[in-house]
């Protein structure tokens, strides 16, 4: 069951005392902003397995209010050499709260001196969030489960990519070896807790130590890729969750951490699934893998892939026996250490670790038995996530795109990305440019809403390239890949599987290759990524049954089929979608569906098969439960397309934006998306990362905009001089730029926090970058307009569709006047505080 931080205290075990007056004392003169004068103290002690004794300090002083902090000390008695090394976990979390993104709780003070409070300490910030002690997440719903175990892989990723020399951790422990180290310190703590008057000592523990120094892979004798910060005890009850939503905002526990084989991380992060090591009085301690995985939880195989996709790790397959196997036996002694503690009375576990010594040497058969097995993961990932493939030392995390530091640039894109870039722009000036002027002709012709042949053609060379479905978000991808991949039959003969679920990117990478797409209105579907079809592909990955996946995602995928979304209707408001009046009502085993909608964009296009529609299912609802999102085959009786609606003059054919009557439209009651009255749900799932991408488009057409204002200014003479030459002309270009660039920062760090943060604390950044990315769109683009005379308000460029398209998206990316509002209401909200 979750538990809140708060959850966790309990009175101070006797054995664990402090003098308090002491602490006072010391934490008065040396934690900043600490209550006073006078302050009075209340102390508690965490109950959940801490090795070291940890305590909650609730301070209060009048007139200074209350503030809660967290203090970490090494434990009372006799211990082990090199354990319980407070001093070490207070450096580390010092260099990684000041220089890095890694969510670490901040530290005020360090003390090495004893005499304070009878063993070394420090102090920090105390968290206000959910810790999740049992690995099976129970009275969790099966898609938060999910999200959680992919925030805890996307997080280990995140320490794994900091660059330590950046951050004064070169030092912090020797790189090569780790292993082969490893194995030695943690026999010898073994053999330290166990023997003559201590518990007994197994003889299949030393049989496995032998069995680990004869096999280390030979990766860890090298300090290369592949190595770097280690935690050394990552798991699920180490990390503290933010109370409402599904990522981590504290990872905790680093006594082990140093630098070595990052891999023993994630093979430790892994146990579960092998392993249950939940303190108790049961025999049986088998994994997931033995006693069935939870709904919800991924699979061994989907955790591995996002954490290797996020750290731009290649697939452990080669040597998973022994990392899983040097877990178990580190946890092995781990527990044995902790058994012989509670013999001694001095354990800060409580009740729960006069088990340690059961479980220590149920983890050694465990492991005995897993190094015997002939297959331990399957030899490659499963298809529909992107892994990557090279050997460790072409993994570098000076290449590969590691957390910023403060002393770095935090939007540098990695080498990946800027690989994909490349090829994106190339393929657009080899394949694209050069077809726009054959684009609009056709588009402007009789046989305007017909495909013009070279788009397909285009499209398979795009496929064919990699350059497909690249604005798949990996969480998303996740939920879809097993259902799509199961079962062969649900992809038709031909189409690239790995393909089909993107590249692995988060939105922030998206967002460097997205841009690239704007500069042209055709680009984005040709190589899948257009609107309105991403936002509906985003929605069925997300939402769909297996049924609906099945028949609709799969061929939006391959590009077999395009699709529209019917929201906004002509009658009434519909930037506030508690006006719709689109009426959706049960009849027996189906909806029948009455209402007008507009601006359905792509419901033209002849390839055009399925609509999204929001319409209501009960009027009589909380305003916000009234709203249900519903697939209409749009070849279904009643579905009455009425006209192209025109953008200032362009009818974007064979795109289009109709107008759609729906009379009595009889659809399957199979068609509702996550069930009656979760619309505004599914919107704001949809809304968040589909409507950005409009805004990394407006860059890429700035951008195109600024290309073609210089090759005119350089080219054209007026008054006796280029265009180039003219002051008022250099002016107004270098505040082009400068608005473009201070646009693009925003709509990354949108894209950014969207990544880190999730929709609803990102929703300022993303309001902003709503509102600044078209303005500024527009602003150059009429400079290059200007610059062009005549020719830019004619179709003899791109400009004025670009201009077209901006100025659109002013009101189909939601009314500036809305996305003032939330930046306005947050800034309210945030001076209340």
């Amino acid at each position: 069951m979750a538990k809140l931080t708060s959850g966790l205290l309990r009175p101070v075990d006797p054995a664990h005392a402090l003098d308090e007056a002491a602490l006072l004392r010391y934490a008065a003169a040396n934690v900043p902003g600490f209550p006073g004068p006078a302050p009075a103290l209340a102390l508690t002690q965490f109950g959940h397995g801490q090795s070291n004794p940890t305590y909650c300090i609730q301070a209060s002083a009048p007139g200074a209010g209350t503030r809660r902090y967290v203090l970490r000390k090494k434990p009372p008695g006799a211990i082990l050499q090199s354990a319980h090394a407070v001093e070490r976990e207070y450096q580390v979390l010092k260099a990684l709260g000041a220089h890095t993104d890694v969510p670490v709780p901040k530290v005020y003070c360090l003390c090495t001196d004893a005499s304070v409070i009878g063993t070394p300490f420090y102090i920090m910030e105390y968290l206000e969030g959910i810790i999740y002690p049992d690995n099976t997440l129970p009275g969790v719903t099966p898609s938060k489960r999910r999200a959680i175990y992919f925030s805890t892989a996307k997080t280990l990723a995140a320490i794994h990519k900091v660059d330590v020399n950046a951050i004064g951790l070169q030092k912090y422990g020797r790189r090569y070896n780790y292993c082969k180290r490893q194995v030695e310190r943690w026999e010898k703590q073994y053999l330290a807790s166990t023997g003559e008057g201590k518990p007994s000592r197994y003889q299949r523990m030393l049989d496995l130590a032998r069995w680990l120094k004869e096999n280390v892979p030979e990766e860890d004798s090298s300090a290369g890729a592949g190595t770097g910060l280690v935690h050394g005890d990552f798991r699920a009850d180490n990390l503290v969750f933010h109370p409402t939503e599904d990522r981590v905002i504290g990872v905790i526990d680093w006594e082990l951490s140093t630098l070595g084989n990052q891999m023993c991380d994630v093979a430790y992060s892994c146990l579960p699934y092998i392993f249950d090591a939940t303190p108790s009085e049961r025999t049986s301690y088998g994994g997931f893998q033995h006693t069935g995985i939870p709904d919800g939880i991924p699979q061994l195989e989907e955790y591995l892939s996002v954490y290797c996709s996020f750290s731009a790790r290649p697939w452990p397959a080669a040597n998973w026996k022994f990392y899983i196997a040097f877990s178990l036996f580190r946890g092995a002694s781990i527990y044995a250490g902790v058994y012989h503690r509670w013999t001694m009375g001095n354990a800060s576990g409580g009740e729960r670790a006069k088990f340690a010594g059961r479980i220590a040497n149920t983890m050694v058969d465990c492991a005995c038995d897993f190094i015997n097995r002939e297959n331990v993961l399957q030899e490659q990932p499963s298809m529909g996530f992107q892994v990557a493939a090279a050997p460790w030392k072409e993994f570098g995390r000076e290449q590969e795109g590691s957390i910023p530091t403060k002393d770095q640039g935090k939007f540098v894109p990695s080498e990946k990305v800027m690989h994909l870039r490349k090829k994106l722009m190339k393929f657009i000036e080899d394949h694209i440019y050069p077809m726009e002027g054959e684009f609009y002709k056709h588009a402007q012709s009789t046989s305007r809403w017909t495909i013009h042949p070279e788009e397909e053609t285009l499209k398979a060379l795009a496929k064919k390239e990699g350059l497909w479905n690249l604005f798949i978000p990996l969480d998303s991808a996740a939920r879809a890949r097993k259902l799509l991949f199961e079962d062969g039959s649900l992809v038709s003969p031909g189409s690239s599987n790995d393909l089909l679920l993107g590249a692995g990117l988060t939105n922030l990478e998206y967002g460097y290759l997205c841009e690239i797409m704007g500069r042209s209105v055709w680009a984005p579907q040709i190589f899948n990524c257009g609107a309105p079809d991403t936002g509906n592909m985003e929605v069925l990955l997300r939402y769909g049954t297996k049924e609906q996946q099945k028949q609709w995602l799969v061929p939006l995928l391959e590009g077999k089929i395009r699709s529209g979304f019917a929201m906004t209707e002509p009658q009434v408001a519909s930037s506030d979608a508690t006006n719709i009046e689109c009426s959706i009502s049960r009849q027996g085993d189906f909806y029948v569906i009455n209402g007008r909608k507009w601006w359905t964009s792509g419901a033209m296009d002849p390839r055009c098969k399925i609509l999204i529609l929001m319409g209501k299912t009960d009027f009589s609802a909380p305003k916000h439960k009234q709203q249900s999102m519903i697939l209409v085959d749009i070849n279904t009786p009643g579905v009455q397309i009425k006209r192209p609606l025109l953008v200032f003059g362009f009818d974007d054919a064979p795109h289009g934006h109709a107008e759609i009557v729906f009379e009595n439209v009889r659809v399957p009651v199979t068609n509702i998306l996550l069930g009656e009255g979760r619309g505004f749900e599914i919107a704001q799932g949809r809304l968040g990362p589909g409507r950005l991408h409009h805004c990394m488009r407006l860059i890429g057409a700035a951008e195109r905009g600024m290309d073609l204002m210089v090759e005119r200014a350089l080219s054209r003479t007026a008054f006796g001089k280029r265009i180039a030459q003219h002051g008022s002309f250099l002016s107004d270009l270098a505040k082009c730029r400068i608005e473009l660039e201070q646009a693009r920062l925003l709509v990354l760090e949108a894209a950014d926090q969207l990544d880190r943060h999730g929709n609803k604390r990102a929703r300022g950044i993303l309001a902003m970058a709503k509102v600044a990315a078209p303005n500024m769109a527009l602003k150059v683009l009429d400079m290059a307009m200007q610059v062009h005379g005549a020719a830019g308000l004619s179709t003899d460029t791109v400009l004025s569709h670009l201009w077209a398209t901006a100025r659109t998206l002013r009101i189909a990316d939601g009314p500036d006047e809305v996305h003032l509002g939330t930046i306005a209401k947050l800034e309210l909200q945030r001076a209340r505080l």
